[in-house]
């Protein structure tokens, strides 16, 4: 499992402990990391869509137990640091983990702290 990622730059770091510096945000990502165990199943996302693993806003919210705005900011906060990714499908929005993204912030806390 020692596969070269790019590098991460202290500026994506920081951008990324800031997301996390909030306990909501971190129980979403944390909630995000087995969608199967933690959400019903996502009754639109289909095997041809690519976005296996992607949770419904309105699941989130509900598990999260915050109002929708809230969960709208939250979730931007994390995909502005890359920590997930979103993608409409119809009327719905859906978001999962950034694995890759995680990955690179892995390995630049354990070159650099």
């Amino acid at each position: 499992m020692n596969e070269e990622l790019p590098d991460m730059d202290d500026k994506k770091a920081v951008e990324i402990c800031k997301a996390l510096s909030n306990q909501i945000r971190v129980n979403i990502i944390q909630m995000l990391k087995n969608p199967e165990q933690n959400f019903s199943a996502q009754a639109h996302i289909v095997k041809e869509e690519g976005f296996e693993g992607g949770v419904c806003v309105s699941d989130i919210r509900n598990k999260a137990g915050i109002s929708q705005s809230t969960t709208s900011q939250y979730l931007s906060i994390l995909q502005q640091s890359g920590l997930v990714e979103m993608k409409r499908i119809g009327q719905w929005t859906y978001y999962r983990r950034n694995e890759e993204t995680i990955k690179q912030f892995e390995q630049y806390i354990r070159a650099k702290l």
